[in-house]
């Protein structure tokens, strides 16, 4: 590894909480930037009660450092005149802004996009919030759930007839702070030659909505008349694509383009399926297994559910069929293909010992992009940032008594 990260000498602000922001940041931080963590005093981040939790008096939430590895952290009284100073002087040393508040919020408190970049023309801000700053919803809070309710996705999802289930992973935080990131990033080398900074205005709602690969085609195209519903465990626009029951579990199978299907279809024959299934002439085509799609289900049904997970994958990876196990967590964490891509990110604590948690999935050629840094305590990069941007001894320790800056450790 011979080339420096590609953010290298670059320095975020990282004032958000919970999870979009935050991700934003932590991808930062493991691509090369320098990454300040801002919390409010006390309590700090809200995700710092978030499960789950480790430690003497469950002190250390694996949710907050899993998304804040990499950073260093203060813990700054914006309310207080010294607070804002201190903070103002961040900024002015500052590439990159993360917020993730209700818009509007951050202007009252003189945070806003328009007053930062007064003070620093060259400053990238970035907010994420659940409907953005412009249009009629753009006043309301909201989370990711709201925005797979509202994005047509959750709709879609789950069995006819009963109501969609909850996505057990944040997708609408996640999909818009890897998006976040490519903007930053974007605009970082648009400043390269405009030599100013700007406003980046991301919404839950809108990267969800952007997610639709064939959803909105299909209605506008049909004039309205088509609109997708919940299919449950297969897609009726790609036979043969879905999830299937077999004697000790479940796994997925996809052999919706024609030649697969025909080495799909002929196995299952050649192995106790249906006479004839594999030379069916109705079924060599997408159009042809879609409208005789149940015919077809019924039969992979049964095949399937006759034999044992790992029996049917080996006679499907023996022909070249995509398919997987549907895994539960353990498995994957123990799966030699994670194992092998390095997505097992473990860390050196220095309260809890080793500690894991995925990794991400950035891969470069000539650079490491591993975090050994873990997430900073409340507060405790407070006395060191302060003289890094010119505070005196004297101003941070009155700062410091003065509950301007907060610490959950001593002298920090």
């Amino acid at each position: 590894m011979s080339q420096p990260l590609p953010l290298k000498g670059i320095r975020v602000i990282d004032y958000s909480h919970f999870l979009a922001g935050p991700y934003v940041g932590r991808c930062l931080a493991a691509l090369g930037a320098e990454v300040i963590k801002v919390e409010r005093p006390g309590t700090g981040d809200a995700g710092r009660q978030h499960a789950a939790f480790a430690g003497e008096n469950q002190a250390y939430s694996g949710y907050f450092m899993q998304l804040n590895m990499g950073k260093r952290g203060v813990s700054v009284n914006t309310k207080d005149p010294r607070g804002r100073e201190f903070l103002n002087r961040l900024v002015d040393s500052a590439d990159v802004f993360v917020e993730n508040y209700r818009p509007g919020s951050l202007d009252k408190l003189g945070l806003g996009y328009g007053t930062l970049s007064q003070r620093n023309p060259r400053l990238v801000y970035c907010s994420i919030s659940a409907y953005g700053h412009t249009g009629p919803d753009a006043h309301r809070a909201g989370f990711g759930l709201i925005a797979e309710a509202k994005s047509g996705i959750m709709q879609m999802i789950g069995t006819p007839g009963d109501a969609p289930p909850l996505m057990r992973i944040s997708l609408g935080d996640m999909y818009t702070g890897i998006h976040a990131v490519a903007a930053i990033n974007a605009a970082l080398l648009g400043r390269v030659t405009s030599g100013r900074g700007q406003h980046i205005d991301m919404a839950l709602y809108d990267t969800l909505f952007s997610m639709h690969e064939y959803a909105v085609q299909c209605y506008t195209f049909s004039g309205g008349r088509d609109v997708p519903v919940q299919t449950g465990h297969d897609m009726p626009t790609s036979t043969l694509y879905g999830v299937f029951r077999a004697a000790d579990g479940d796994l997925v199978i996809a052999a919706q383009v024609d030649e697969a299907w025909k080495r799909f279809a002929a196995l299952v024959e050649a192995h106790g399926g249906p006479r004839g299934f594999g030379s069916d002439s109705r079924f060599h085509t997408l159009s042809g297994r879609n409208e005789n799609r149940l015919e077809i289900l019924a039969a992979v049904k049964q095949w399937v559910a006759s034999r044992r997970v790992v029996d049917v994958l080996d006679l499907l990876d023996g022909i070249d069929i995509p398919s997987a196990k549907i895994q539960r967590i353990d498995e994957v964490i123990a799966d030699p293909q994670i194992q092998a891509r390095g997505m097992l990110q473990v860390q050196q604590h220095p309260v809890l010992g080793e500690i894991t948690f995925p990794n991400l999935p950035f891969r470069f050629s000539d650079c490491d992009t591993t975090v050994q840094q873990v997430a900073p305590d409340l507060g405790q990069h407070n006395s060191e940032i302060g003289r890094e941007i010119g505070f005196s001894e004297e101003e941070i320790a009155a700062m410091r008594n003065d509950g301007v800056l907060f610490s959950s450790r001593t002298n920090e």
